[in-house]
């Protein structure tokens, strides 16, 4: 999955200025823009998104793992998810459909989320599946590094 506009999710819990963008005229040249939310190119916005992500996978019940902080888990019954968060892309695994469905429409209608389907890339890797199970390649990445 991947969320729309996530850094536009963040909020400030600092004050945080900024130049007036180009072609903002005012009479004094020294004035500057007061942030009230958070923009691309803020350096607070991904900490800021990430806690707000994770506050929210917290009240869902997710766990966040102590050995990878990007990784949060969801047990209850036999239902298991598994989410793995980079900046704004998110891979989520599970074994209950319904659940699955469920936890994406309540993401989705916090954040905006696209549903990219089946995983066929993440972060340069290509993901294919197979009779017995996930195959990972990284000849992109490895061609790039041989040329």
């Amino acid at each position: 999955m991947n969320v729309n506009n996530a850094f536009m999710h963040s909020d400030l819990h600092e004050e945080v200025y900024m130049c007036l963008p180009p072609g903002f005229t005012t009479s004094s040249p020294n004035n500057v823009c007061r942030l009230c939310e958070s923009l691309y190119g803020v350096r607070q916005a991904p900490r800021q998104w990430f806690a707000k992500l994770s506050s929210k996978l917290c009240e869902y019940r997710f766990v966040r793992s102590y050995a990878d902080y990007s990784l949060f888990t969801y047990r209850k019954g036999t239902i298991f998810l598994a989410l793995l968060v980079y900046v704004d892309d998110i891979i989520l695994a599970d074994n209950d459909a319904r659940a699955c469905r469920e936890f994406k429409e309540d993401l989705n209608s916090c954040f905006r989320i696209k549903d990219l389907r089946t995983l066929k890339h993440f972060l340069g890797i290509k993901v294919a599946r197979g009779p017995l199970g996930l195959y990972l390649c990284q000849q992109t990445y490895a061609l790039k590094i041989v040329d």
